[in-house]
């Protein structure tokens, strides 16, 4: 058997090991102020890894909660080396820890910069298909670690991945005020209703679209998701809906506008493209007279009563029908 290294214990560790031996019915005269510790036979230094056994001794409340999370599955498993060392996995090896009880000897993530959590995080997760492109988005470029959004411990009950639409929406407002003061206008999503969630529309670890919006149908924008009958292919295509996608015309968080129209008037978001073209080239609209579309009667002021296909037609390339 391997020499034991003697260790002065602190009073967490002394209050631990009690427990442990009263709960395993084993009866001793006098307490061993040393703890065994397996060291290497050819140098006699203790090894780098201890096990999360030892971890147990002085952080219990964190092991037990540890163990109601999916990380607990990397104690019970050997897939990727880390059977029985689920804590060491992120906090590096704990054998000095262990002997000198000191924080300075362990690295703690939550004393870490964004940078170096994320590493730590996708020595594991790093081609898996949720966090892929994470190093690449935009929490990533704003410093915003995994450990921001991710309860690793389980600390109160916390989960480490929230699934519940009302919780995901809390946390994301608690950085994005302006995205979450929108959803307080007249026309929006349902956000505040707790009806869909932030994550329906954006991937939070990344996204090869702007403003990491999510996918749908393939290559699809998010929105068609829901918005499927907006979706296509039409014969005759709105150029937007192909160029832009939808926020060309809508304010997808909230306007005060009705169909979160980005102007108060419908009539003026179709005039950001089609106005004030040269007579030349465009006879039938515009801004500045005459025009067969003259603006200035009213009957000309709703241009969807009678384009009603905006998003695109399959029959009628000036979306009549």
């Amino acid at each position: 058997m391997p020499p034991a290294r003697n260790l002065t214990l602190t009073k967490c560790m002394r209050n631990s090991l009690r427990k442990a031996v009263r709960g395993a019915g084993i009866v001793v005269l006098g307490f061993v102020p040393w703890i065994a510790v397996p060291a290497d036979a050819a140098t006699g230094e203790s090894p780098a890894y201890v096990g999360s056994e030892a971890c147990k001794v002085c952080h219990e409340e964190i092991y037990n909660n540890l163990k109601k999370t999916p990380h607990s599955e990397i104690d019970a498993g050997a897939r990727r080396g880390w059977e029985q060392k689920a804590c060491e996995s992120c906090h590096g090896p704990g054998g000095k820890h262990v002997e000198s009880a000191s924080a300075d000897d362990i690295k703690n993530p939550s004393k870490q910069t964004s940078e170096a959590v994320d590493r730590t995080c996708l020595t594991c997760h790093l081609n898996q298909r949720t966090p892929g492109g994470r190093i690449a988005s935009g929490h990533a470029r704003d410093q915003v670690a995994c450990t921001t959004c991710h309860s690793i411990h389980g600390a109160g009950g916390a989960t480490l991945v929230t699934r519940n639409k009302a919780e995901i929406n809390a946390k994301c407002s608690t950085c994005h005020l302006s995205q979450w003061a929108s959803f307080n206008k007249p026309y929006k999503h349902r956000l505040p209703e707790n009806a869909m969630s932030c994550v329906d529309c954006h991937n939070p670890h990344a996204s090869l679209r702007p403003d990491t919006f999510t996918a749908s149908f393939g290559n699809e924008p998010g929105c068609l998701s829901c918005h499927s009958d907006k979706r296509g292919p039409f014969v005759y295509e709105h150029a937007p809906m192909r160029l832009e996608g939808c926020t060309a015309c809508h304010e997808p968080h909230g306007s005060a506008n009705p169909r979160m129209l980005v102007r108060h008037v419908q009539r003026l978001v179709c005039l950001e493209c089609h106005s004030n073209l040269p007579v030349a080239t465009n006879t039938t609209i515009g801004g500045v007279p005459p025009a067969f579309h003259d603006l200035r009667s009213t009957r000309f002021q709703e241009c969807t009563t009678c384009h009603v296909k905006v998003h695109g037609s399959y029959v009628d390339r000036m979306f009549l029908r």
